[in-house]
């Protein structure tokens, strides 16, 4: 696959087919064998010329300002090195092998940006504004203009739907790749596709606020947020390569000015020994590994703002989860209707329904879609109050019985007896995590109704995934101790921290810091912040539309997909192990010719095909990251 691309490439065709050309030829003159002077010296140099003025532009002018840290220094001394020895087969390779690492290193960065480049031009640069007759600019569309989108074009700009519906491609965005339905008053984002309907978008952002522009802006900006291993390199680049030309310098003055030997064999040795010091493949070791990850990860609606952050998920030991909205879907459903003294369940959901049909609250919205499911009409209520924090009561008119109490065990105690069977099911719902709600009216309890906050169905996967990777988990929640234990217990969690205001868990988070080193605090980024800060590395659920989310985390899931934590922990484990990898393989091979140079025992031929070598072997193993996934279950991870 990443061979059938690089011929794509007009520059990879020009440097294989001189190659085609240049190797033959290198492998004659082993035997002595050359061209005609006329014929190899003009060939050889409009090869140098063209494929190699740049780098030796660039070498005499770290020259002149003494900068010897400078690799095509090393590579303009060498080639003219090898002029002088008469090698002119070895001069040409010298340039065109260097001209093929550098190309591989622009193409494993170039294959890497691509899901972001693919983004950018998805996203249209003209729009059609309601009224104009001819399109305008993105850039010179202001918020609360009205765009109009055709079937089949990409939304370009943020903004919210207010007339038309149809079925929006957000895989551009969070990653996911089902199609969602897109109503009036509904969020959409630039670069994501209109499918089937005809839409009309209040611009909410301009062309540089879009979440689009942001997710590019960021991950582009995460490039040069260097990991530890980038920086590392880079120092040990600058110091190691004027390093190297100092010992090739005195390879060749101790043997010719002090042991009096030939000039010509040391000079060959310390030109072998500066190509093969060539740092090519030590430095692009790890921006192509990490580049090649982060665009992993970008295509699947995963934001990592930074190498550091991705190498640090490597290092995870234990990963903290709030709970609702994170573990949890955060939409409360009625789990339990549980009818008693003679009432049906339709007969007890109408009548709850009917009463909080007057309120917003989660709940009370999860009771009347729950009775929808039953054809009997919602009771009509009067005299309808509501007690904060308790329930509510009414007068029903539909019942025998008028006034009615809705709400708490404690609140419906205060007006009617309750007997034990009613007080044995409000515990038992509590025990496994639910909020009770309790209907009476003067005379009986007509009913329980048990509500929870729905577990996302990846949850315990994802749990039973980071504890296989030998990560421990916590949940860390300002929700009562038994909802946050049962759902600990449903999915597998190791610790259960409950009750917790948002300064408490910054607390134990940290406790959670000192006890593992390193952790990882997942929730949904803004009621999250300070804890996200605190953590190792902080990560946000659903960013997709949320400013404070995207920049409170350290890594922003643009989508409500938990399955991706385990997936971010491995990318970062093989990305650490392919940074260690290609590190130890650059050395060492260099290590080794090294050794044989000082000893006299390597040539050009054999250090410029190590040095290429090795750079080949670095790119191709960095460049599989783009494509790294987790075993599929029962595969293991």
């Amino acid at each position: 696959m990443i061979i059938k691309e690089l011929f794509k490439e007009t520059k990879f065709k020009r440097l294989f087919a001189t190659l085609a050309l240049i190797v033959p030829l290198e492998i004659l003159s082993l035997f002595s064998v050359h061209l005609p002077w006329f014929v190899e010296y003009p060939l050889f140099a409009g090869i140098i010329y063209f494929f190699g003025r740049e780098v030796i532009i660039g070498g005499l002018q770290s020259l002149a300002r003494l900068k010897f840290s400078n690799i095509n220094l090393l590579m303009t001394v060498a080639t003219f090195g090898a002029m002088y020895l008469g090698e002119l087969e070895e001069a040409v390779i010298i340039i065109v092998l260097f001209a093929v690492s550098e190309a591989l290193e622009e193409f494993g960065i170039t294959r890497s940006q691509n899901a972001l480049e693919e983004l950018v031009e998805k996203a249209p640069k003209v729009a059609q504004v309601k009224g104009e007759k001819d399109k305008t600019p993105i850039e010179q569309i202001n918020v609360n203009d009205i765009i109009i989108v055709k079937p089949g074009d990409y939304i370009p700009l943020d903004g919210v739907v207010v007339k038309g519906e149809s079925l929006v491609d957000e895989s551009t965005i969070t990653g996911e790749p089902l199609p969602k339905n897109k109503y009036e008053g509904e969020l959409v984002f630039a670069g994501t596709l209109n499918n089937q309907g005809y839409l009309e978008i209040k611009v909410t952002k301009t062309s540089k606020d879009t979440t689009l522009a942001k997710i590019v802006d960021l991950t582009f900006k995460s490039a040069e947020r260097k990991s530890q291993a980038a920086k590392f390199i880079e120092k040990f680049a600058s110091i190691y390569t004027p390093t190297v030309m100092g010992v090739a310098a005195l390879l060749t003055i101790v043997p010719v000015f002090v042991l009096g030997q030939s000039f010509d064999q040391w000079f060959a040795q310390s030109l072998t020994i500066l190509l093969i010091a060539c740092p090519c493949a030590l430095v692009i070791s790890t921006p192509i590994t990490i580049f090649s990850a982060i665009g992993n990860a970008t295509k699947r609606g995963i934001l990592i703002k930074g190498g550091q952050f991705l190498e640090e998920m490597g290092r995870v030991k234990a990963i903290a989860f709030d709970k609702t909205r994170t573990l949890t879907k955060g939409e409360p459903i009625v789990s339990d209707v549980i009818p008693l003294n003679g009432y049906s369940k339709a007969e007890l959901l109408a009548c709850v329904a009917g009463a909080e049909a007057f309120s917003e609250h989660p709940i009370a919205r999860s009771i009347v879609e729950s009775s929808k499911k039953f054809p009997e009409k919602d009771h009509d209520y009067a005299n309808f109050k509501a007690i904060m924090g308790k329930g509510i009561s009414g007068e029903c008119m539909v019942c025998v019985d008028k006034h009615h109490c809705i709400g708490t065990l404690r609140f419906v105690m205060e007006e009617h007896k309750v007997d034990k069977r009613v007080v044995e099911i409000v515990e038992k719902f509590e025990k496994e995590g639910k909020t009770t709600i309790v209907i009476s009216d003067d005379n009986k309890v007509k009913g329980v109704i048990g509500i929870i906050d729905e577990i996302r169905p990846e949850s315990k996967s994802t749990v039973g995934q980071l504890h296989r990777l030998g990560v421990k988990t916590a949940i860390l929640t300002g929700d009562n101790a038994s909802a946050a234990s049962y759902t600990a217990k449903q999915i597998g969690i190791d610790e259960v921290h409950a009750k917790l205001l948002p300064d408490e868990k910054v607390i134990q988070l940290s406790n959670l810091v000192k006890k593992h080193k390193d952790v990882a605090m997942v929730g949904d980024g803004v009621n999250d912040a300070p804890s996200l800060t605190t953590a190792s590395v902080g990560i946000a659920m659903g960013a997709v539309g949320s400013e404070v989310a995207i920049e409170n985390a350290d890594i922003a899931l643009m989508n409500n997909n938990l399955g991706l934590i385990p997936f971010l922990v491995k990318l970062g484990r093989v990305s650490g192990e392919t940074i260690r990898l290609n590190t130890a393989a650059a050395i060492g091979v260099k290590g080794i010719f090294l050794a044989l140079a000082v000893v006299g025992k390597s040539d050009l031929a054999l250090a410029i095909f190590a040095d290429v070598g090795v750079t080949v072997l670095v790119v191709a193993n960095s460049l599989r990251l783009f494509n790294f996934d987790l075993p599929k279950e029962g595969e293991g991870v």
